[in-house]
């Protein structure tokens, strides 16, 4: 019910994330042998946030604060629906304690370096050029859009011809929503290079495959338009540096290496995900000092997100670009 009541004011990568943080108390109601919501109470409340924090369900390991205050949120949110159905005391979602998250700990530090984008991405134009895995990573880095955005790409999205780009459409109807909804749709230019390797990749690998909309998706599994997680999975394989076999970072031995399986992938130190790969382009972008207000505009996010989320640029790196525009220094 909760799903449902969600799902006209969310977008499908948001509503995703709730229901698998929702997934994670289901678990502990299960091993706590609670089957009532009438049954909760705040120690009940208190007991799986240490629950939590402490990496049980599918995280095993301890989790960060700001990981746990954006699970407890959730829970928060669920428990506010649960009282207005008339589920649970009003009161309840109350006891859930959110812990403190201090200026800088809730943005990620992780990224896809630019120049180790660009050396994943030769490799692939060396190795499995116009693939799937190509051009997934070929589009999401060169224009910097969210894994929803890039999935719902339809071939009548993209132009080839002259002065070739992209467009991004919002459309909830047929499962493929943009985050911003209407505001996100854009037009966004692509080089020469990027429109070649996927009018390659179009008229070679890609499945010939419609949705159940009679749209044909740009990237294509031999069961249709990819989800959310095959994209994730994609980007978590290539992202590893045994896959290409350059060296492990970790010293680890890939024959042995526990990562190398698929439902490890996404623990492997160094794979990288959708969000990584975003804050790589913003990176790179304004290491080139491309103005900020163009970087928001391409990638449909506030200058403020743009900097607080995505830019990774050092702080000595951020002055020294600013020496150039001050004479006297």
């Amino acid at each position: 019910m909760y799903m449902e009541a969600r799902s006209d004011e969310l977008s499908e990568g948001t509503l995703q994330g709730h229901k698998y943080r929702l997934q994670a108390f289901v678990q502990w109601c299960e091993e706590e042998g609670i089957e009532n919501l009438n049954d909760l109470g705040g120690r009940d409340l208190y007991g799986y946030r240490i629950w939590r924090r402490e990496g049980n369900g599918e995280d095993r390991d301890p989790i960060a604060p700001v990981t746990l205050r954006g699970q407890l949120s959730t829970i928060r949110a669920f428990l506010r629906f649960c009282a207005e159905v008339d589920a649970v005391p009003e009161s309840l979602r109350e006891k859930v304690p959110l812990p403190t998250v201090s200026g800088g700990e809730d943005v990620s530090n992780t990224t896809l370096e630019p120049d180790r984008a660009e050396e994943i991405l030769n490799y692939l134009e060396r190795y499995e050029y116009a693939s799937r895995k190509h051009v997934t990573l070929l589009v999401m880095y060169h224009t910097g859009a969210r894994v929803g955005a890039v999935r719902g790409l339809n071939l009548s999205d993209i132009s080839l011809g002259d002065d070739p780009g992209i467009q991004f459409v919002h459309r909830p109807d047929q499962g493929c929503p943009l985050k911003n909804k209407e505001k996100g749709e854009r037009w966004n230019a692509i080089s020469v290079r990027v429109a070649r390797t996927l009018r390659h990749y179009i008229d070679g690998p890609r499945n010939e495959i419609y949705d159940e909309y009679g749209n044909e998706p740009l990237l294509t599994t031999s069961q249709g338009r990819p989800h959310h997680t095959t994209i994730r999975s994609t980007l978590y394989t290539i992202t590893r540096p045994c896959w290409r076999n350059a060296e492990c970072p970790h010293d680890r031995d890939p024959d042995e290496c526990e990562y190398t399986q698929s439902e490890q992938m996404s623990s492997c130190p160094s794979a990288r995900s959708p969000h990584d790969v975003r804050s790589g382009r913003v990176t790179a972008y304004r290491r080139q000092d491309v103005p900020r207000r163009v970087v928001s505009d391409r990638l449909d996010a506030s200058e403020g997100v743009l900097d607080k989320h995505y830019d990774r640029r050092s702080e000595r790196e951020k002055a020294e670009q600013r020496r150039d525009y001050l004479p006297d220094i």
